[in-house]
């Protein structure tokens, strides 16, 4: 580490960044157990914000898997390291003024604690809560009947734990409304975060 000299003090500043879009960059960090609802909400939240004329970015979990993230696995190492990975993408892009959306299922508050130190004062954490047993259910990508079956190992919420946010920006339960009103619910807290207001 002793060659490096990084130049963050001589690039143009968040701020600059943000009254050229005309908008403030966060991180909306949505976590909960896989088929919560977490990329169907992002997916609908971001079509939203896009169509009121801000610039997003979403990073979904699985999304970052296929490319940065491919060479982990699901060992609690390989999971910290798939946070603190998203975590310093995401902030990149938070930097750079844009709404950066992530969808993670962060398994662990250590883990979303390290996201929340990378990101600083710009990371909003929210909780897609839905219980173990809905989300079974429902099984989007067929991975809870592996699971079950023993096909897969170190299954969140299963064989590997998920512990809920202690004190998360805000809680969607998505076991008991419909998509429209958790996508309402989370435009009415983030939407004045994001709004830049004039001088």
């Amino acid at each position: 580490m002793s060659n490096i000299y990084p130049i963050f003090h001589k690039i143009l500043s968040k701020s600059e960044k943000e009254d050229l879009l005309k908008q403030n960059g966060i991180v909306i960090w949505m976590v909960g157990l896989s088929s919560s609802g977490k990329s169907t909400l992002a997916r609908a939240f971001e079509e939203d914000l896009y169509h009121k004329g801000f610039i997003t970015k979403l990073l979904d979990g699985d999304n970052l898997r296929s490319g940065v993230n491919n060479n982990l696995g699901f060992s609690i190492e390989d999971r910290t390291e798939n946070v603190r990975r998203a975590a310093e993408v995401a902030k990149l892009f938070a930097q750079a003024g844009i709404v950066t959306i992530c969808s993670m299922i962060s398994p662990t508050e250590q883990v979303r604690n390290i996201a929340k130190e990378i990101i600083g004062e710009d990371f909003h954490e929210v909780y897609i809560c839905c219980p173990f047993e809905v989300c079974a259910e429902r099984d989007v990508k067929g991975l809870y009947k592996k699971a079950l079956n023993g096909e897969i190992k170190n299954f969140t919420g299963l064989d590997s734990p998920f512990e809920e946010p202690k004190s998360p920006f805000i809680t969607i339960n998505t076991d008991q409304e419909e998509l429209e009103v958790s996508k309402q619910k989370l435009m009415k807290v983030i939407l004045p975060l994001i709004t830049k207001h004039e001088q």
